[in-house]
């Protein structure tokens, strides 16, 4: 199993930025697509984006294209997302994961713990 520390997040008003950390340890060999993915109180989890970690493929929901950027540092083991042009709709629990395809979240096996981001109007 892949073992993923998150860090980032918080509180921001609209249209400000946010960025998200993912450290992964444990039994790296089985990455496949490491993303990211947020669930708001009362809705299903949903994913925003995905990578690819030994090639670099990138997928994005079409709700964070052009906002949001899923990147990797392969050296230190890292997935970021950048969040640019927040919205109050993208506020919700954040989490990575590890082991999926798509950007279906029944499709990961490894989760972080996630955390909070919160955008006021």
């Amino acid at each position: 199993a892949v073992r993923l520390e998150q860090s980032g997040g918080g509180s921001v008003q609209a249209g400000e930025s946010l960025s998200l950390s993912c450290v992964a340890s444990g039994d790296l060999i089985t990455r496949y697509h490491m993303g990211w993915f947020r669930q708001a109180p009362g809705k299903e989890r949903e994913g925003v984006a995905i990578m690819y970690w030994f090639g670099g493929n990138t997928y994005y929901a079409d709700s964070v294209k052009g906002r949001f950027t899923i990147s990797r540092d392969t050296a230190k083991n890292t997935l970021y997302l950048q969040m640019n042009s927040l919205k109050p709709e993208d506020s919700g629990m954040y989490f990575c994961a590890n082991g999926g395809y798509r950007l279906d979240p029944d499709d990961y096996t490894d989760w972080s713990q996630g955390t909070q981001v919160t955008v006021s109007a």
